[in-house]
């Protein structure tokens, strides 16, 4: 016991307040870089030692199966070297091979194998491997307990089947994909069939809730579950067999869970019903040697778009706590000591995430020294931003020989923005990857548009013909393209001979004759223009004469939306190609672009540069970190600056990329960039201006905004900024009305900045404005009413 108390006093008093945190409810809200994980670990064993918890009765849920193998090997390490030191009186490292086996084979056996540690979907599989053949469905659905799990692909095929051949719906009104989408949101919000009928009252809504109860039925006859049924079932189970509730309710009597702020409304209700056996929150106070611990940060979450709702940890106070102020409550910890990050990094962190008003009240405290300040630069356009990070990082590497090439970053808001910087990286011999996705020329749709481009550079391409051919959908099934590759073959001619033949594609075609006549149409148009049009035309001609954009866009979903905007980076690296070369033809441009994307030269094992979305990013550190496009209408994107909610997602999303950084942040934007290839003029990120500048240094005098945002912070996060910058600030008294003209500049809390162009004034003291926003348009704006501030000249 007394090991094991030195080992605690390694731990801060928060950290220590929440490991040693016995039966009840508690709240851990845990800041960036602030050492959940080992509070998550070691709470579990100061259960096991101090309180002598039996393992099985507790059950740790991660966000990711990689976090689930972290935790149990730092929960195996911490107990083994607390047995070698029991045991032989020495570290664990001191001992033999055999003597360090042998002894974690004991740590195994009895203490890690026998914890519930894992992610939601991989624990509720478990729980259904004992009991799923005790439920039925309402529409009397029944599986054994050999169920298959079906997975994303697997699941998609079911849909559209179901779509196509079963209810023989037009897949464009009704994409198979889209429908799958929706099907899945109803089970993460724990919906029925007949729910979504009721909740969607439109015939779109009867038709989902048709597809889903034909897909489940499909599932059950396959003895098949998706991976939401992993997550929803359980709880329809609990929901329906009391005893099996009690079981599990008395088997797992300390639950902890990882993430909370990213978890489901379906996820939820899982939890909720373990811990409290299916009494109302509100009323149960069974606590006697029982406790649920979750650990989460609501200023990190950023996956609403998977259903995640932070709402829910903001509401565990109301929930399980005891609903106290936060200086007052027993059943909330804020972890707020900030291990990773420099201080000037976590000033820049804290003064951006104030301005959201739906958080909890914290500051991240360093624990570090000041470090270099945070590099805010404005460039001429997006090519010249990739040139400026790319040669910043060789710079750094050159005169920091402890950085190597994987110890740097660069995070943006959507996978269209990587090519610049592929390119650069590419020409200038830096290796690098792609986290979380393909390199720009490997995505689908990239290679998609390539496809037709060399099926036309070279009519002998079989293989980019056979890509294109049914991309988009045009009704060109697989027993059509076989019947015309094999003649083909057995003529000894190219695929293109026999599809440019009319009266060959009649014989052969079929019913997609017309089909296959209209696509080889489509190429040749295009190959007899060669020698007379740009690459960029041809580009620009293909994806509108195709349909490729158009069949994206009736998709509607942000998937589409991301391959869209590849499309468009597409057309924007012609343009730049033939802007800098002075061979403008595709097949210039083609061969450029295969060089560009040539993974030859990288060894999988060498360091690299990671690029990443800042969805991606999450749970990740590097020492050097460049955040870039920070636009309006970029970051944040379009979509959210009409809706206050996504916008403080956004803001989030932006602290999560500003806190991924140790050592080094810089940040960037650039005064124009290229849409669907005319150059268009950025206006700075509203979050650009809501950072101290105390804690910037810029190459440029515009480049860190010079206007101020009106404080959106609640009174009492202003008072704790206050208090823990050690300096008082006077109210600003509330501004009168101010009389605007034709000319001024003004910034606007959602739009950026903008010009005002006309005034209204219709005699009454009710004076409109119309302001032109770049990148948006034009907006008439009441200017008592609309969140603005006039930007001095």
């Amino acid at each position: 016991m007394t090991q094991f108390t030195d080992f605690l006093s390694h731990l801060n008093p928060s950290q220590r307040q929440a490991v040693e945190h016995f039966c009840g409810p508690l709240l851990v809200v845990a800041g960036a870089g602030s050492g959940k994980t080992r509070a998550l670990t070691y709470r579990i064993a100061n259960l096991v030692l101090t309180h002598r918890v039996d393992p099985e009765s507790i059950l740790a849920v991660t966000f990711t199966n990689k976090a689930a193998r972290e935790m149990k090997e730092r929960i195996e390490k911490l107990f083994a070297e607390r047995k070698a030191q029991a045991d032989h009186g020495k570290p664990l490292n001191l001992l033999t091979p055999y003597e360090q086996t042998k002894l974690r084979s004991q740590v195994y056996k009895e203490i890690t194998k026998p914890l519930w540690i894992g992610t939601f979907h991989a624990l509720c599989a478990r729980i259904l491997r004992f009991d799923i053949d005790k439920y039925q469905s309402r529409e009397g659905h029944t599986w054994t307990k050999t169920f298959s799990i079906f997975d994303d692909s697997d699941s998609q095929d079911l849909v559209k089947d179901i779509v196509v051949n079963e209810l023989n719906l037009d897949d464009k009104k009704f994409n198979p994909r889209n429908v799958r989408y929706d099907i899945s949101n109803a089970k993460n919000q724990g919906w029925s069939p007949q729910d979504v009928e009721r909740e969607i009252s439109s015939y779109k809504g009867r038709v989902i809730a048709d597809v889903y109860s034909r897909y489940q039925a499909r599932l059950a006859a396959n003895n098949a579950l998706d991976f939401d049924d992993l997550i929803l079932i359980p709880v329809q189970l609990f929901r329906q067999n009391e005893q099996v509730l009690a079981y599990w309710h008395q088997r797992f009597r300390h639950i902890l869970v990882d993430e909370y702020q990213d978890t489901n409304r379906t996820q939820y209700d899982l939890i909720r019903l373990l811990v409290t056996n299916g009494e109302d929150t509100r009323t149960f106070e069974q606590w006697q040697h029982r406790s649920v611990f979750v650990v989460g940060d609501a200023d990190q979450s950023i996956y609403s778009f998977r259903a995640a709702d932070f709402k829910i940890l903001m509401g565990f106070q109301a929930d399980f706590g005891d609903g106290l102020p936060d200086d007052d409550t027993r059943t909330m910890v804020k972890l707020e000591e900030n291990y990773r990050s420099t201080q000037n990094i976590l000033q820049v962190a804290n003064h951006l995430i104030e301005n959201n008003t739906e958080r909890i009240d914290k500051v991240l405290k360093p624990t570090r020294g000041a470090g270099e300040p945070i590099g805010c630069f404005c460039f001429d356009d997006e090519r010249e931003e990739a040139e400026a990070v790319v040669s910043q990082i060789r710079t750094l590497n050159q005169i920091h020989p402890d950085l190597n090439w994987g110890d740097f970053a660069i995070l943006y808001r959507t996978n269209a923005q990587s090519r610049s910087f592929e390119e650069v990286l590419v020409r200038t011999n830096v290796p690098y990857t792609v986290v979380g996705g393909l390199r720009f020329y490997d995505r689908k749709e990239v290679k998609d548009i390539v496809g037709y481009l060399r099926a036309i550079a070279n009519p002998s391409d079989s293989v980019s013909l056979l890509r294109v051919i049914n991309t988009p959908r045009r009704g060109i099934g697989k027993t059509t393209i076989d019947r015309l590759q094999t003649a083909a073959q057995e003529l000894g001619v190219p695929l293109w001979e026999i599809l440019s033949d009319e009266t060959s594609v009649a014989t052969l075609a079929g019913r997609s004759a017309k089909s296959v006549t209209r696509f080889a149409e489509i190429l040749e148009t295009w190959r007899s223009r060669l020698d007379e049009v740009s690459a960029s035309q041809i580009v620009q001609g293909i994806i509108e004469d195709t349909g490729y954009i158009s069949d994206l866009k009736a998709q509607g979903t942000d998937e589409a939306l991301d391959r869209i905007q590849n499309v468009e980076e597409l057309y924007n690296a012609v343009l730049q190609y033939e802007e800098e070369n002075e061979d403008t033809t595709l097949t210039g441009f083609l061969s450029n672009a295969s060089l560009a994307s040539d993974r030859d030269s990288n060894n999988e094992e060498e360091e690299r540069v990671s690029l990443m979305t800042l969805h991606s990013s999450k749970g990740l550190e590097f020492p050097v970190v460049f955040l870039v496009g920070l636009e309006q209408g970029l970051f944040p994107n379009f979509r959210s600056m009409q809706d206050p909610a996504s916008l403080e997602e956004e803001r989030r999303l932006c602290y999560v990329g500003i806190t991924r950084a140790q050592e080094r942040l810089f940040i960037s934007h650039a005064r124009s960039r290229r849409l669907w290839g005319s150059r268009e003029s950025a206006t700075p990120s509203l979050f650009l201006a809501e950072l101290p500048r105390e804690f910037l240094i810029a190459n440029t005098a515009t480049a860190v905004p010079n206007y101020r945002i009106q404080s959106t912070i609640p009174e009492r996060q202003q008072q704790r900024r206050a208090a823990t910058q050690k300096s008082s600030k006077e109210e600003t008294p509330a501004k009168p009305a101010e009389k605007w003209s034709v000319g001024d500049r003004l910034i606007h809390k959602s739009f950026g900045v903008g010009q005002v162009t006309h005034v209204f004034d219709n005699g009454s003291n009710k004076v409109h404005i119309a302001v032109k926003f770049p990148g948006i348009g034009q907006k008439i704006l009441d200017p008592r009413l609309a969140p603005l501030e006039r930007v001095m000249q």
